[in-house]
């Protein structure tokens, strides 16, 4: 039975059912296995070899082989279920059908009545609405003819009227009556076709014109263009006329507004024609007192005449404006060389009053070409004269009455601004030149009471404050500034910003850095004994107290007007129109007050630099071989404690008001300081072992006193800033390992170029040649150290320059100051 039942097991396997890819796709789909008995390329060798991927393992192949079997019979048994259970399938959906074809084909027929139904009762209703849409139908053309028919009464009624009311001059009835011939004219443009239509409509608009005409006549003849105006015209005749020009052609209006003011200002140009006397600028208030009187005479006899939408005053003004500026330009032209600044001056003022007048009394609705309006101020801290309220009103005051006032809301923009006073722009440049020749008297003014007054007294409030001259500079800057935004916004502006630069550098130069005090040559070095018998109070920095105080002064002043000038230059671009924004740059006149600060800073940064440099040489030429014993600090250092404490003070206390300049003031003395004070350390040969312990106490004494620094002589204690203080620890922990190094034996070499190395991380023989000096090593002795040394430098990298250098992540302060210094010996060499 075994056999056969393998025999048959091998036939069926030979006889292995191949499926389509689409049926074995949809096999997958609908019956997912991860069985590799039901993938579809199933291959039998390769599934056995997983069974028995080794020799041992077919010791197992009968519970394989009894498992496999056992699979097999239960799909067998799940075959001939699944069998029997569709033996009846078929019969049974034949039945199912059949009843299905049944109930579709009732189903049919109910809907066949209902669908039959439904139209015979879609029929009965058109038959009951028939009759009801054609009597909707009906009474719509009926409602349209009668109002058609109406309006064509009315119209012809209208334009029969019209034409009888024409010829008697009613014009009151007109006006109302013409406005509704015109809208029921409007109902009739799709019948223009219609020959009775149209000649109505011709009708209409030969009344329109022919009222045009006659009110143009009736016009012409109360106000003559030749002679003088008639008393008592008909002014109500004329109202309604007014009244009828607003309902026909704009022109009409235009014309009758065109002649009205022509007629009344034909005196003005009369009485201020260019060879009378009263047409000069000395004159010009009574151009706008004429004015005045003429709006008030309109306003009392003609005031009711013209409708109120015409806006008849502020047309006349409006005219007057042109008129003016047109008759101002030809007489300026004229006469340009008469024109004095202070008669410009009174000319724009009186104008520019007379706009404000007109900003006040009309809206300037009239105006065809609006001025370009002015941009909005935008609130600022008031630190400076640049960011306080700017009076309006009077152009030629000279005081600041208002500066202390606080802020009131910004006035709305004129939009009469510029109507009349446009035409002074052109010789606005005599303006420019007073400005030119008032602030050059300034300067020099300012110069003059600095010679006279002094410089700023130590211990006085003056001492390192800002100078009176600078703030009085801005103010008028500020006055100037605000006159000429007032007369032009254009090329003026332009102009008097060239006249801001030119004495902002002057500033700079005569009263800033003209009053710095000038360095000094030392005046000889000190010895040792002169050290020792210095006393606390001895004078040793090259500048006095007061000289300190002046450069403190004139520091903070060039910081004033760093900050002002940089206000002044935002201001000037609000002013100015935005065409000419990018024409506005005072970054040159900013670099030079900022130069003046950098030089202000060198300036106390060299003083008390060159105060420590005999303390220094002093140090370098001390005997350090024959120290017996180490004990308190050297002279030298009480000598460089001594100037920092009575220099620091001073220089803080005056720059109490720029706390950050002083402390670019202390990072550039310890830049300068420390590499000087270790150039001074590898000039101490030979040094002892006692020496190099007391140049060791030294420098840590120093190294205190450098931390302290920014604080130093205070009473209120203040933590020096991170930035100074990492300067300081690097520079001095190197002048430490400098010392360390040199205390350290020289014996065995190797040990000695290794703690070198590792302490100071200096790839430059020259340094190490240094070391070798202060220790005094003979020539002989020092060629071996530098061969060794050379040979145990680290490798540098590939890419590297192939001089002796180490590669360290950031360089020292002290090293960056050298290599500056280097290559400012290197540039004047070749210069």
């Amino acid at each position: 039975m075994m056999e056969e039942e393998e025999f048959e097991f091998a036939e069926d396997l030979e006889a292995i059912l191949h499926l389509t890819p689409e049926v074995q796709l949809a096999i997958e789909q609908v019956f997912p296995s991860q069985d590799p008995l039901d993938r579809a390329d199933f291959n039998a060798v390769e599934y056995i070899n997983t069974l028995f991927p080794t020799e041992q393992s077919l010791a197992n192949i009968d519970d394989v082989v009894n498992k496999i079997r056992l699979k097999i019979r239960r799909l067998d048994d799940n075959i001939r279920t699944v069998v029997r259970g569709q033996t009846n399938v078929g019969q049974d959906g034949r039945q199912a059908l059949e009843e299905a074809q049944i109930a579709i084909q009732q189903l049919f027929g109910k809907i066949k009545d209902i669908k039959d139904k439904a139209e015979k009762s879609e029929q009965m209703v058109k038959e009951i609405t028939r009759d009801i849409k054609q009597l909707d139908h009906a009474k719509r053309h009926l409602t349209t003819s009668i109002t058609t028919l109406n309006h064509l009464h009315m119209l012809a009624g209208g334009v029969d009227s019209l034409e009888a009311m024409t010829r008697k001059r009613q014009y009151g009835e007109v006006a109302n009556l013409l406005q509704g011939v015109v809208n029921v004219l409007e109902h009739f443009h799709k019948y223009m076709g219609i020959p009775q239509i149209r000649q109505l409509s011709e009708r209409v608009k030969a009344a329109q014109s022919e009222l045009g005409t006659q009110i143009l006549a009736d016009f012409e003849e109360a106000f003559p263009s030749q002679g003088t105006k008639r008393p008592g015209g008909p002014s109500n005749v004329l109202r309604d006329a007014c009244l009828v020009a607003n309902v026909l052609d704009p022109r009409i209006k235009q014309e009758i507004i065109k002649k009205f003011i022509r007629q009344h200002l034909s005196e003005y140009l009369v009485l201020f024609q260019e060879n009378q006397d009263v047409a000069w600028l000395d004159k010009i208030d009574r151009r706008y007192a004429w004015i005045k009187r003429q709006l008030l005479d309109y306003e009392e006899k003609y005031g009711r005449m013209f409708p109120e939408e015409w806006c008849m005053t502020e047309r006349i003004a409006v005219e007057f404006c042109h008129i003016t500026r047109v008759e101002l330009a030809k007489v300026m032209r004229t006469r340009a060389k008469e024109i004095e600044v202070k008669l410009l001056l009174f000319a724009i003022q009186r104008t520019t009053n007379f706009e404000g007048l007109l900003a006040k009394r009309f809206t300037g609705c009239t105006l065809t070409d609006a001025p370009g309006q002015k941009r909005p101020e935008s609130p600022l801290d008031p630190t400076n004269p640049f960011l306080e309220d700017e009076p309006g009103e009077d152009v030629g005051t000279d005081k600041d009455e208002d500066l202390a006032k606080p802020r009131k809301p910004k006035a709305p923009d004129n939009p009469f601004h510029g109507i009349v006073s446009k035409c002074f722009e052109p010789h606005l440049y005599v303006y420019i030149e007073s400005q030119d020749k008032n602030l050059g008297e300034l300067i020099d003014r300012f110069v003059a009471d600095f010679r006279a007054q002094g410089p700023p007294k130590a211990g006085t409030e003056e001492g390192g404050a800002v100078l009176p001259s600078c703030a009085d500079l801005f103010v008028y800057y500020k006055k100037c500034m605000v006159q000429c935004s007032q007369l032009s916004t254009g090329e003026p502006m332009i102009a008097l910003t060239t006249i801001f630069q030119k004495f902002l550098r002057e500033y700079a130069w005569k009263i800033l850095s003209g009053n710095l005090p000038k360095s000094s040559s030392n005046s000889g070095g000190l010895t040792i004994s002169s050290l020792l018998k210095e006393k606390e109070g001895s004078e040793a920095a090259k500048f006095t107290v007061d000289e300190l105080c002046l450069i403190c002064s004139i520091l903070s002043t060039a910081e004033y007007c760093l900050a002002t000038t940089q206000q002044l230059e935002e201001k000037l671009k609000e002013k100015v129109d935005k065409v000419l924004v990018e024409r506005i740059n005072l970054t040159g006149e900013m670099d030079t007050f900022s130069t003046v600060i950098s030089n202000s800073i060198q300036l106390l940064v060299q003083d008390l630099d060159a105060a420590c440099d005999p303390a220094l040489t002093a140090m370098s030429k001390m005997p350090w071989q024959s120290v017996e014993h180490v004990g308190d600090q050297s002279p030298y250092v009480t000598s460089i404690i001594m100037h920092i404490k009575q220099n620091v003070p001073i220089i803080r206390d005056n720059l109490a008001s720029t706390r950050k300049y002083f402390t670019q003031f202390c990072i550039k003395f310890t830049n300068s300081f420390i590499p000087k004070f270790i150039n001074h350390l590898f000039r101490c040969k030979p040094i002892s072992m006692v020496g190099a312990e007391q140049l060791l106490l030294d420098t840590h004494s120093l190294k205190t006193v450098l931390l302290d620094l920014p604080s130093i002589g205070s009473q209120v204690l203040r933590k020096a800033p991170a930035s100074y203080t990492k300067i300081v620890v690097k520079g001095m922990t190197r002048a430490e390992m400098i010392l360390k190094v040199v205390m350290a034996p020289h014996e065995p070499p190797v040990v000695f170029v290794d703690n070198y190395i590792k302490l100071l991380a200096d790839g430059n023989p020259e340094t190490f040649q240094k070391i070798l000096d202060m220790k005094g090593l003979k020539r002989s002795e020092q060629s071996s150290m530098l061969e060794l040394f050379r040979q145990r430098l680290p490798t540098p990298p590939s890419g590297a320059d192939g001089g002796p250098s180490l590669s360290f992540s950031t360089p020292t302060p002290e090293q960056e100051s050298s290599r500056i210094r280097k290559l400012e010996k290197l540039i004047k060499k070749r210069l």
